[in-house]
């Protein structure tokens, strides 16, 4: 058998490697979330409510359920159809749990749950902070850490994170968003949180 050898010449070689730098790169597939949505809570704060709202107007198939066990994902959407989108909101308020009958360490621990029952559900996991820098460390009470340990048990643990800008103003979620490699959603207003979620849910 003979074989044909071709032999191209240096010059077109680097050519065509100088072209190639000039091609467009794939687009980034766009980021997607389904419904049924199960929102709930880690630390008791009023965002989930805020975004229940949201939600509701860009009609989203949603439950809401701000002290949500893994029950709840096992049951799944009116106990019938399974979750595909956890959003668990980030924030913590002192009076909420207190309301709630509950402790920092429980909203922990039930999150951490949460998480690990989504993963094994192959449910997506979208970390919400909306309430931004007033809802953080920064705007609480002198050694009240609770809203920092709300973003440590959710943030570097979700699949998308929706983040409000003025919360990331020291760059908290950018850093963790960097680490994990986990997209990042930021958002100024409430008009702004109601678009990026249409996007997100193909709404």
């Amino acid at each position: 058998m003979t074989h044909l050898s071709i032999k191209i010449p240096v010059g077109i070689v680097l050519i065509l490697s100088a072209m190639s730098g000039l091609l467009p790169a794939a687009e980034a597939e766009p980021l997607r979330a389904e419904e049924p949505v199960l929102l709930t809570s880690c630390g008791q704060s009023p965002g989930p409510v805020m975004l229940k709202v949201v939600l509701q107007r860009i009609g989203v198939d949603f439950e809401m359920e701000t002290t949500a066990s893994t029950a709840e994902l096992e049951a799944g959407h009116q106990g019938q159809t399974p979750y595909k989108t956890l959003i668990i909101v980030m924030g913590a308020s002192l009076k909420g749990m207190g309301a709630a009958g509950i402790s920092m360490d429980d909203e922990l621990k039930r999150t951490a749950a949460l998480i690990a029952e989504a993963r094994s559900r192959g449910i997506r996991v979208i970390g919400a902070h909306i309430e931004g820098m007033k809802r953080r460390s920064q705007g609480a009470a002198a050694g009240d850490t609770s809203d920092e340990q709300s973003i440590d048990a959710v943030a570097p643990n979700s699949d998308i994170l929706l983040i409000n800008v003025e919360g990331n103003a020291d760059g908290r979620f950018s850093s963790i968003a960097a680490a994990g490699n986990i997209p990042m959603i930021e958002v100024e207003k409430n008009m702004d949180l109601m678009t990026e979620l249409k996007t997100l849910f193909g709404k």
